[in-house]
């Protein structure tokens, strides 16, 4: 498969080149479990993996906890009999708990089986980097992040991080074993790791990958009202606050101002939602989720869109 080339960046220490933008696995999940985002085609899903790494995006991001293994098992056929296969990076402590409801555990016991079964489903022997999905419960991120220094010393795992950890928890693991990447929430509509969070990082020199850098597609330019309504039972952006009112016109207001700077920069307003999150010094890489081929080629720009002062200030401004 010939790659085109996209801009990459070496995550944190890890010593991993990663493409700025990586492809995000969790819609790919597909609907009936607590946070799924309705019903999804697999052929769909593979068509969209193999585009995103013909044009050079060489890291998927996937977790155990989309579609309780769908989303992994889909990851696996897609990179089956490729040549040059992209990292993988996946994510442990959410478990399938009644009525496809999450349930949490960081006990050891249980974070081993999960990175048996992931080894399994993505058809890989190491995973290139495995990480804890949520602190939750907080009482036991050290019996977590202890495992997964144990998976690293088997060399199941090449590398390994968290996921939504705060500045003190990150503190409290710190001292089991180094954290090697950080994976938070970060977009123009969530801001709150630039508080602490991806300050911390950049200073402890912690790789960093923020996911829903497009608000879950909030920020595409492709969502509105009448889609937004229209959205499966089991997307669960239906339920989400972000998505309804008051939030919602604000919301869509920041988009008329995403598509302002795209339209000066000949494109989409999801590619400037996401070079946005990849201008500050602390993020790597920045997770995108495509659900299907055609989502892919208007995002991956995002990955050399250089913004201007004048575009960010348009873009920051309070209304």
């Amino acid at each position: 498969m010939q790659k085109t080339e996209i801009r990459t960046q070496e995550l944190g220490t890890t010593g991993l080149e990663i493409s700025r933008v990586g492809f995000g696995a969790w819609a790919i999940g597909g609907g009936g479990w607590e946070f799924g985002w309705g019903p999804q085609d697999d052929e769909d899903s593979i068509a969209a993996i193999h585009r995103a790494l013909e044009l050079g995006v060489n890291w998927i991001d996937t977790a155990a906890a989309y579609g309780f293994g769908r989303s992994e098992l889909v990851v696996g056929r897609a990179l089956e009999n490729l040549e040059d296969r992209p990292y993988v990076f996946t994510k442990a402590s959410l478990l399938e708990g009644p009525r496809r409801q999450v349930a949490h555990s960081l006990e050891r016991e249980s974070i081993l089986r999960e990175a048996e079964a992931s080894l399994e489903r993505l058809r890989v022997d190491a995973i290139d980097l495995y990480q804890i999905h949520w602190p939750i419960p907080d009482e036991d991120i050290e019996e977590g992040w202890s495992a997964l220094a144990e998976l690293k010393e088997q060399g199941l795992v090449r590398h390994i991080g968290v996921s939504n950890f705060s500045v003190e928890q990150l503190r409290r693991i710190q001292q089991i074993a180094p954290v090697e990447t950080l994976q938070p929430q970060y977009s123009l509509v969530e801001r709150g790791a630039e508080d602490d969070v991806l300050p911390f990082a950049e200073d402890d020199e912690i790789g960093v990958i923020v996911y829903s850098p497009m608000a879950s597609g909030l920020l595409t330019g492709r969502m509105t009202r009448d889609r937004i309504a229209g959205l499966a039972a089991d997307d669960w952006r239906k339920h989400d606050p972000r998505f309804s009112e008051p939030q919602l016109s604000r919301h869509l207001a920041l988009v008329e101002r995403l598509r302002t700077v795209a339209d000066r920069h000949n494109t989409t307003p999801g590619a400037v939602a996401v070079a946005w999150t990849l201008r500050n010094p602390a993020v790597d890489g920045a997770i995108v989720g495509f659900r299907r081929p055609d989502q892919v080629d208007p995002i991956l720009v995002a990955a050399s869109l250089e913004l201007t002062d004048e575009d960010v200030d348009e873009l920051e401004r309070r209304h």
